[in-house]
């Protein structure tokens, strides 16, 4: 079953983070943000939800680098329930899909919960001064790409960019629930 996101507290501070990458190393928020901002991409790798929109979260991840934006992926799901997601598996999906970011593991679970994560894949975009300013989907897609769906949450991490703010609607992320410990 699908599991709906809330709303986001808009200004809400980007929880500080430093978690282990499919490279091995630790990166933290400072890390992985840009000079305009940063996506913080809640993902994991058996989520139908997640495989749908990986080749235009990649797509998007490599257009923002150009307006400053930086971008992550973290997997909180519980490894051991699901072993599609645990690390070794992170690793060979990061380099098979040439995942141009880092994509880290929060095996404690802590990251997501200090966040208020609660699904595969959400996305939380912050500004330059890592303050929430978007929380939601990707795009219209579901279980299945959506062809030629509105870019989301690129149009409002570049409004972001440019001005500081996001103006557009924010629909709430849906997909897998995280799965918790």
């Amino acid at each position: 079953m699908a599991t709906e996101a809330p709303p986001g507290e808009l200004g809400m501070a980007a929880p500080p983070f430093a978690l282990r990458a499919t490279d091995g190393r630790t990166y933290t928020l400072a890390d992985v943000r840009g000079a305009r901002g940063v996506v913080i991409a809640f993902i994991c790798n058996h989520c139908p939800y997640v495989k749908a929109v990986l080749p235009a979260m990649v797509r998007d991840a490599l257009a923002l680098r150009s307006f400053g934006i930086g971008f992550v992926g973290i997997n909180a799901n519980d490894a051991v329930e699901y072993p599609d997601d645990s690390f070794d598996a992170m690793v060979a999906l990061a380099e098979d899909a040439e995942l141009p970011f880092f994509y880290l593991h929060d095996d404690t679970q802590e990251v997501a919960r200090a966040y208020g994560a609660v699904c595969t894949p959400e996305f939380f975009g912050f500004d330059a001064r890592l303050r929430l300013r978007y929380r939601g989907r990707l795009d219209a897609s579901r279980r299945s790409a959506v062809a030629g769906a509105r870019r989301e949450l690129f149009d409002a991490m570049r409004e972001v960019a440019l001005t500081g703010a996001a103006s557009g609607e924010q629909m709430p992320a849906l997909g897998c629930s995280i799965k918790w410990k």
